[in-house]
């Protein structure tokens, strides 16, 4: 590449290079538009038209991402809706992206979307008449190392079944699809051959123009100043041009979409920051790229390349991004931001290696422009929890082009439908809570994230920034016993003790898809939890209070849960707060405390979801008061067959299930502490207690368990033995297992559904239809059967299930069982038609004939299916039986 060797690096000045035009904005459109023309759109001119006075939906963005939202909307015959932009149509972001549209991706909902962005823009030109410059051209995903080949493996299994064509191939074969590739290095790839390049300016245009069809009006040079709210509810927005009564808001605002989440009397947190992104563009090559030629995706060399025009255009995230834009809004639209060449120089010496034969190309621009990510790596949609009827869509980390189509689509059907069509929770907006809000907070992780876009990921890696922000009264003492530290929602657990003389940091930096170096440390602590006692923290679990003077409390949380929730005071019951559909939305324990007051626990990250759904359930009543009191109680969980003595001891009271039943909470004291709420349950199916204890009391508390306990063997322990000891159990967790497409009757959970109760809980007429019909599909356990653990991958979660060679679901959650020394997959088993695919009824019967196995990165082991009915109160002793150990441990 000319004048591009490193020694000549400080010669690489923007001056140096010819430019396409003058004031380029958007130097990937293979033919210039007029659609891309200063001055010219596809819609009529904003200035000539005054704005309506009321419109039904009101979004905010003229981009990709805001367009296939209006188009999707008005697909499903929305079309009272103004789509308002600041600038042109397609004049931010998405003006200057890659153009790659690609469905190699780690999170199966965002596989699903691109797969279908993929599919719409295939046809959008024929349906439209603007060239959107799609060209199926195909993927290459380069393998440096066998734990990168490991990684695509484990993807080509899981898009395999979700019918996209993808195969490991050889360095040969990566030479033959893209002769320019060097190939020296490589251990081999993943092909793609249904991955496309498109012009996202045209696409957005093309969108736009359906919309604009279909009676969406569309406004340029309009910028959304304020966004109206009374009592909760979106009303209106305030613009440049004057106001707009409005029902709904979708904030689809690109990198703005923080700023203007700020902009309404009610804050909507939008966790995301702007980095600078670079690529740089090329002449055409001597001989010419075809315009066909495949992306390739060079991961450990931290760069994708791609045809332009017969040269190339070649970006990346470098390791030490530049975040932008801090301190708020200072461009309308964007342009091209100053070139930087050193800090491009890295991924410019990683283009050279991966493609020796640009060294004499003549380089065109190097472009610099925004992109915005979040806090997670993952895209931000749904609706707000502090504002219902305010929708965002905006955070696409630099995938914007592959997302848009699916994205918007999705969230055109949970604002028509009151829910989407597939499970959103891991791009949710409720994932976050405001901690997740600060400016610092987000400039410092948006410089984690960008470089961990194409860094490999093995399983449970945590983020390295942004923490300690969320902690236990504890975390100071468990940290000084070994604690290693995960980090949910913001709050720091423990996921295992490093026991005295172990190499900490060692310990931390050996990461591995095989089994990890915690396997004895994680054993050691099942093993205490089963024969002694063991303490883990869990106060991250979410904690709600609702009380009421009357009856009022009883009557909502009646109509909110499946289960019955009408019993003795003292009692705990286990249900599912559900959806109109069957779903769950929440999966909690209530304990009623008085029989006008009760106690919610919640999953960790139910926090921000949970509050939203209970707030707009229960009515506004001043009788009423829901508390969240997450930060007020210290959670200890004490479990093993010695935790009885353990508390008997320190509170002189009783602790065997004669005096103290199962699903029992008494409010005791323990050492000198009062007012200490005790469960007997653990979330394990193991015998022990749930304390709940004052902040204030924490530490005494701790130190009085920890104190007492030395002669019953107590130990501290994490959340990865709460795993196994769960996993093992066939306990379902909300966000991992359970979800709101979830109902109890796929799930073996009719027995917490009270059809009878007198009260018409939500999903109710949802489950009764569900009962008649059948289920389509049933939550499953699999013990594998010929897995090796010290030699072969492990099962970690999203692995496909094969019945009788046929793919019929994938796991949910796996873990190893040290009681069975075996691997236990959680999953879901369906039934599909073998000349449609439809989807069909399915039966213990057929779950319990078929013969399986699990794929693990291209891999199938056999694997034992058992249903079990769930319960916390099996003893291990039936468990045993019912799982026929003999037949295990004789082999």
């Amino acid at each position: 590449m000319r004048s591009c060797s490193v020694a000549g690096r400080s010669c690489l000045r923007a001056e140096m290079f010819p430019r396409m035009v003058s004031n380029i904005v958007w130097p990937l459109q293979r033919h210039v538009s007029n659609s891309c023309q200063r001055g010219s759109s596809t819609v009529p001119e904003s200035h000539v038209r005054p704005l309506p006075s009321q419109v039904h939906v009101v979004i905010c963005g003229g981009g990709i991402v805001g367009s296939s939202v209006a188009y999707h909307l008005s697909r499903l015959g929305w079309n009272d809706v103004v789509l308002l932009e600041q600038g042109r149509l397609a004049g931010g972001t998405t003006r200057l992206c890659g153009g790659i549209v690609s469905t190699v991706k780690h999170i199966s909902i965002e596989t699903q979307m691109a797969d279908y962005s993929n599919k719409l823009y295939q046809h959008l030109a024929q349906e439209t008449g603007i060239q959107t410059g799609y060209m199926q051209t195909g993927s290459i995903s380069l393998a440096h190392t066998q734990d990168r080949l490991i990684s695509l493996r484990r993807l080509v299994s899981r898009l395999q079944v979700m019918g996209i064509s993808c195969d490991i191939i050889s360095p040969k074969q990566v030479a033959q699809l893209h002769p320019l590739v060097n190939i020296h290095d490589l251990v081999g790839a993943m092909h793609v051959p249904g991955d496309a390049v498109i012009s996202p300016p045209d696409v957005a245009q093309a969108l736009s123009r359906v919309a604009a069809n279909n009676g969406v009006k569309i406004y340029e040079g309009t910028s959304v100043n304020h966004v109206v709210v009374e009592d909760g509810h979106v009303i209106g927005v305030e613009t440049d041009r004057g106001p707009i009564e409005c029902e709904y808001f979708v904030n689809c605002a690109g990198q703005w979409a923080y700023e203007l989440g700020l902009a309404s009397e009610q804050p909507v947190t939008v966790p995301l920051h702007p980095c600078e992104h670079f690529y740089l563009v090329t002449r055409p090559l001597k001989q010419a790229l075809p315009h066909d030629s495949p992306v390739i995706m060079d991961l450990d060399g931290r760069i994708y390349i791609r045809n332009w025009q017969g040269g190339v255009l070649s970006g990346g995230f470098e390791k030490n991004p530049k975040p932008i834009f801090t301190e708020g809004r200072n461009q309308l639209e964007f342009q091209s931001m100053l070139e930087d060449w050193d800090h491009y120089e890295p991924l410019l010496s990683a283009l050279l290696r991966r493609m020796p034969s640009l060294e004499e190309t003549e380089i065109l621009q190097l472009v610099n422009c925004p992109e915005s990510f979040t806090a997670d790596m993952r895209c931000i949609m749904g609706e707000s929890a502090a504002v219902q009827n305010y929708f965002v869509l905006a955070g696409m980390n630099s995938s914007g082009s592959s997302f848009a189509g699916g994205a918007g689509k999705y969230l055109a059907e949970w604002m028509v439908h009151g829910y989407p069509s597939a499970n959103l929770w891991p791009l949710d907006i409720k994932r976050f809570g405001v901690l997740q809000s600060s400016r610092t907070f987000l400039r410092h992780r948006v410089m984690e994230v960008m470089p961990l876009m194409y860094e490999l990921k093995v399983p449970r890696w945590d983020f390295q920034t942004g923490r300690q922000l969320r902690t236990s009264l504890l975390y100071d003492r468990l940290d000084a016993q070994g604690a290693r530290w995960m980090e949910k929602h913001g709050f720091e657990r423990a996921k295992h003790f490093v026991p005295p003389g172990k190499d900490l940091l060692e310990l931390d930096k050996r990461k591995t898809f095989y089994k990890p170096d915690w396997f004895d440390i994680v054993g050691a602590e099942v093993t205490c939890c089963k024969e002694a006692v063991c303490v883990i923290d869990m106060s991250s679990f979410t904690k709600f209070e609702l009380s009421s003077s009357g009856d009022q409390a009883l009557e909502i949380l009646q109509h909110l849960c499946s289960n019955d929730l009408d019993v003795p005071v003292g009692h705990i019951v286990h249900t599912g707060m559900l959806n109109d559909r069957g779903g769950y939305q929440n999966d909690c324990s209530v304990v009623r405390l008085s029989k006008r007051s009760f106690f919610i626990i919640s999953p960790t990250d139910q926090q921000v979801h949970g509050w939203s759904w209970l707030k707009q359930h229960i009515p506004k009543d001043n009788q009423l008061h829901l508390e969240d009191v997450t930060w007020k109680y210290t959670a200890l969980n004490l479990i093993g067959p010695r935790a009885m003595d353990v508390l008997s001891e320190l509170s002189y009271v009783p602790m065997t299930p004669d005096h103290f039943p199962s699903l029992f909470c008494k409010e005791m004291s323990v050492g000198y502490a009062n007012g200490i709420r005790v469960m007997s349950m653990t979330h394990t199916g193991e015998p022990g207690f749930m304390l709940y204890i004052p902040i204030e009391y924490a530490l005494h508390v701790y130190n009085e368990i920890t104190n007492v306990g030395q002669k019953y063997g107590i130990r501290n322990a994490g959340y990865y033995a709460l795993r196994s000891l769960r996993i093992e159990k066939f306990f379902a967790f909300w966000g991992q297992d359970l979800d709101a497409l979830s109902t109890p009757l796929e799930c073996g959970r009719e027995f917490r559904v009270k059809f009878d109760k007198g009260i018409d809980f939500i999903g109710r007429e949802a489950l009764l239809q569900q009962r008649q019909n059948g289920v389509c599909r049933r939550f499953t356990m699999f013990i594998l059967d010929d897995h090796d653990m010290d030699h072969d991958i492990w099962p970690w979660w999203g692995e496909p299930i094969y019945r009788n060679g046929r793919y019929v679901g994938m796991t949910t959650s796996s873990a190893y069982s040290y009681t069975l020394a075996r691997h236990v997959c959680l999953g879901f088993v369906h039934q599909y038609d073998e000349n449609n695919g439809a989807k069909l009824v399915v039966t213990s019967e057929y779950v319990n004939a078929g013969d399986y196995e699990i794929e693990i990165a291209r891999q199938r082991f056999c694997a034992k299916a058992k249903l079990y009915p769930f319960s916390s109160l099996f003893t291990q002793k039936r468990r045993k039986d019912e799982m026929e150990l003999s037949s295990f441990q004789g082999k």
